[in-house]
């Protein structure tokens, strides 16, 4: 991955190449995640609720609604947030202000790191529940909840990839010739430097024909104060 301008970005306002866009690391992991989460809640959603002779529905993982709540959850909120980074990734190029840039840096790795953290919970929660589970009349939905647990086991690789890329961004930190461009005062005070010296020891020096006029000066007043007669 590029980090070679501020947190892992190049310099704001230059041309957008959307094949560049799409070929780069993070954009493809956040299009995987994406992928993934829709399998998550979709499979769920789809498939994991069955309905009694009452009229009840139940979760046929272990009839334990949480489980199926959980992986809905999980996964809608990670298909809504793999949108909005990827929406991200293409503003983080326009964003001018490094403090701007480190906050979404911020956001990202403290996000994707605990999203990772709330797959491997799903994960673990599920896999427990669906062992306990009876087998569903028909063996219907029962693809759909093992494709749903896989696909949570792989989002805890896809979404920790994601915190990684993050945390190198953070590291890059801030590229001075960046900040310097971006960041600096533009109403600074310029450096002017003064008459050339003639010599070490003079400060300045001194102003052509001076001496001359001086002398002028000088022959003048004597002439005006000799007596005329």
């Amino acid at each position: 991955m590029d980090i070679g301008g501020a947190y892992g970005g190049g310099k704001a306002g230059g041309a957008f190449d959307p094949i560049a866009f799409v070929q780069r690391p993070i954009v493809i992991l956040r299009a995987v995640c994406w992928l993934f989460a829709i399998i998550v809640f979709g499979c769920i959603s789809s498939e994991g609720w069955r309905e009694e002779s009452n009229g009840k529905e139940y979760c046929i993982i272990n009839r334990d609604g949480n489980a199926c709540n959980y992986a809905v959850g999980i996964g809608v909120i990670a298909f809504l947030a793999s949108m909005g980074f990827i929406a991200g990734e293409y503003l983080f190029e326009q964003m001018s202000s490094v403090k701007t840039r480190k906050h979404y840096v911020l956001a990202d790795l403290g996000f994707s790191a605990f999203w990772s953290f709330l797959f491997f919970i799903g994960f673990c929660y599920l896999t427990n529940q669906w062992g306990k589970a009876d087998d569903p009349p028909n063996g219907e939905g029962v693809n759909n909840v093992q494709a749903s647990i896989v696909f949570s086991f792989f989002s805890i690789f896809t979404w920790a990839g994601c915190a990684y890329f993050a945390f190198l961004r953070f590291k890059a930190g801030v590229d001075p010739s960046f900040s310097s461009t971006y960041e600096s005062d533009p109403s600074a005070a310029q450096q002017y430097s003064a008459y050339p010296a003639s010599n070490d020891n003079d400060q300045f020096q001194e102003a052509p024909f001076s001496g001359q006029q001086q002398q002028q000066q000088q022959q003048q007043q004597r002439d005006y104060s000799q007596p005329t007669y």
